[in-house]
């Protein structure tokens, strides 16, 4: 089941057409990639999920049906440019915005408190913002983008500013929302952390979507069916054999050779390691998928190159 979808969403900005027919699909309780190059149209897309702005056409749905206004209150944003008050205090500025977003006052300070502990930053709440480094405004941010628990979250760039515990921590927090059955929206220029906490991705280019799918899906239907093979040296040496492989680099380290292998298709990996077995004593083999980072730079670099 779909929790959120793009249809066919157009915007164009004076001369600039920022999206050209985006169509997005995020199953409910999931995390879903939104990628993309600077410019590519994904804080667009981002603001008309949110009602910042409209599209010029196309259809936005949330939980089964189309987006209505007050929708909203059931999505926290965390944007890429923050949007804080500096010289209001901390504590003060997160309970007057989680009123704003519908919660008690009562309730509201509860669940702030208890963030707050959580994050171990209870001493921040008489301090004003700009008191702060940009890591510690990017904690109040995000606690004030989750503190009405709403059913989806959109996390614009989440890890700026941080160092890589404090980056870990909010991975950590919201993994458990993911768990807690919150769908979340996710855009980031980080490619290592797409695949650490990422179901599902579309990537935007020049306004369009170029690919998508299941990141494990995605990395595997981009491998190249090379392979990394290690083996004792004192055990036989290796050599390519043209009928089953070929050699595309080779190291020998304290007598263990490693070599980079690109296997023919149409060889299973069983018959491989059979004919290799017999030739010298095996010590690990694995095969290289391509990382997301790599995959980027591959869709981007081809897309660019039709232009």
């Amino acid at each position: 089941m779909y929790f959120l979808e793009t249809e066919d969403v157009v915007k164009q900005f004076s001369n600039h057409l920022a999206l050209n027919k985006v169509s997005i699909h995020v199953p409910q309780g999931q995390i879903f990639g939104l990628l993309g190059p600077n410019g590519a149209g994904k804080t667009t897309l981002i603001r008309i999920i949110n009602r910042i702005t409209a599209p010029d056409s196309g259809r936005v749905f949330f939980d089964g049906r189309e987006l209505q206004p007050a929708d909203i209150s059931q999505i926290g944003y965390l944007p890429e440019e923050r949007g804080l008050y500096k010289k209001m205090k901390v504590g003060e500025q997160a309970l007057y915005l989680a009123q704003l977003k519908g919660l008690p006052y009562d309730v509201a300070k509860k669940r702030i408190t208890h963030w707050f502990h959580k994050f171990d930053i209870s001493s921040w709440w008489n301090k004003k913002l700009e008191e702060l480094s940009k890591g510690m405004q990017q904690k109040i941010q995000f606690i004030i983008a989750v503190v009405h628990e709403p059913k989806l979250l959109i996390f614009d760039e989440p890890f700026s500013g941080f160092d890589p515990v404090n980056a870990d921590l909010l991975k950590r927090e919201i993994l458990e929302m993911k768990e807690k059955g919150q769908t979340i929206v996710f855009s980031t220029h980080n490619m290592e952390s797409v695949e650490e906490i990422c179901d599902n991705i579309a990537l935007i280019n020049k306004s369009q979507v170029v690919l998508s799918g299941n990141v494990n899906e995605v990395r595997r239907s981009y491998k190249t069916n090379n392979y990394t093979l290690s083996y004792r040296a004192d055990s036989g040496l290796l050599a390519a054999d043209s009928a089953l492989f070929s050699i595309l680099s080779e190291k020998d380290v304290e007598g263990i050779n490693t070599i980079r292998l690109h296997k023919d298709e149409n060889i299973s990996n069983s018959d491989l390691l059979a004919a290799i077995a017999g030739k010298t004593e095996i010590l690990s083999f694995s095969e290289e998928i391509p990382s997301m980072n790599d995959i980027f730079i591959k869709v981007v670099g081809a897309s660019d190159d039709k232009d």
